[in-house]
């Protein structure tokens, strides 16, 4: 029986705020990824080590400008996969088919690759006009640890500091 103080099902994967005790801080999580590998490489105990991202940020890189041309391309593209796929599908379960399910396929798929896109395309009206990428970055990362472990994390990592400079 599940209680309101008792963890069940639904409270198994919440997200808890991070245990330890910083034991380094980096301007980006590579640098933090090379901290926590150095700390591995030195036989340091790994398993508590936490790279926490300090003040996230979602930032949106733009990667062009989004055009009919572009849009319908990327329709034909994406309807010719799905086609092929579904042509190979039929060409394998019909007896005697020969390359026709999949000519079918590849041409229908394309067709309705390139009809949802424009309708999808022409329903934003224009108010999004270009094509971007999202990615979730922090100012810094910190690199935390057990506290039992902390004096020696920073005498290791220190040493990677001053071995970098």
């Amino acid at each position: 029986m599940t209680t309101a103080f008792t963890p069940g099902p639904s409270t198994m994967n919440l997200p808890t705020p991070p245990e330890g005790w910083p034991i380094g801080s980096y301007d980006t999580y590579r640098d933090a990824q090379r901290a926590v590998d150095h700390l591995a490489d030195s036989g340091f105990p790994v398993r508590g080590v936490t790279i926490v991202g300090v003040e996230p940020m979602l930032v949106e890189r733009v990667d062009g400008r989004l055009t009919w041309g572009r849009v319908l391309r990327s329709g034909a593209i994406s309807g010719a996969w799905l086609g092929l796929f579904v042509g190979l599908l039929l060409s394998l379960f019909t007896i005697g088919a020969g390359l026709f399910p999949i000519l079918i396929g590849l041409i229908t798929g394309i067709g309705f690759g390139v009809a949802s896109a424009a309708l999808r395309y022409a329903a934003t009206r224009g108010e999004r006009d270009f094509v971007s990428h999202s990615q979730l970055v922090a100012r810094q990362y910190d690199v935390l640890c057990e506290p039992r472990n902390a004096q020696s994390g920073r005498e290791l990592l220190a040493a990677l500091a001053l071995k970098g400079a």
